[in-house]
């Protein structure tokens, strides 16, 4: 009772447990308010390093002068979107996780639903071509031949015989 009480109580305590940024002590900054805009800048840069992380969970060395960067920005006094041009002029779209929609990122926004789409009508288009062939409305198709039907009466009385003799 007690290793189930124990394991409920470390369960609890994990679950409960907020998910662990790479932010250092040493790099907060001491305005709560700058500090959250510092954070919603950070979860929407990509670590160059890691590449599918936020600088904001990256351990990498790049991902934190990343981070003191975009609070540097803010502590004088930049706007989200200075921080961000800022960034994107050094290294390119590359560094945000959710690209611009623009001219140059449309075929990355409508790739993907123009594939789902194009899946949804090839596997109409197989459907169809399925239950077309299918033969489902050959009445032929739903009879026995006279072979068939002879067969399976023997079958059938091969079965019952040897039920009664059992």
């Amino acid at each position: 009772m007690k290793r189930l009480l124990a394991c409920v109580f470390v369960a609890a305590m994990v679950s409960a447990t907020p998910a662990a940024y790479a932010v250092q002590p040493d790099e907060i900054m001491a305005d709560p308010a700058k500090e959250a805009r510092a954070r919603d800048l950070s979860r929407e840069l990509r670590c160059m390093v890691c590449q599918n992380q936020s600088i904001d969970d990256s351990d990498a060395p790049l991902a934190r002068d990343l981070r003191l960067l975009v609070r540097e920005r803010i502590a004088t006094g930049d706007s989200d979107s200075q921080v961000i041009d800022f960034l994107v002029a050094r290294y390119g779209e590359f560094v945000l996780l959710k690209p611009r929609f623009t001219p140059h990122t449309l075929l990355l926004w409508l790739l993907p639903p123009l594939a789902l789409i194009g899946g949804g009508v090839a596997l109409w288009f197989y459907s169809r071509r399925r239950s077309q062939s299918s033969g489902a409305n050959d009445p032929s198709l739903l009879r026995l031949s006279e072979e068939e039907q002879a067969r399976l009466e023997r079958l059938i009385a091969a079965e019952t015989t040897s039920e009664k003799k059992s």
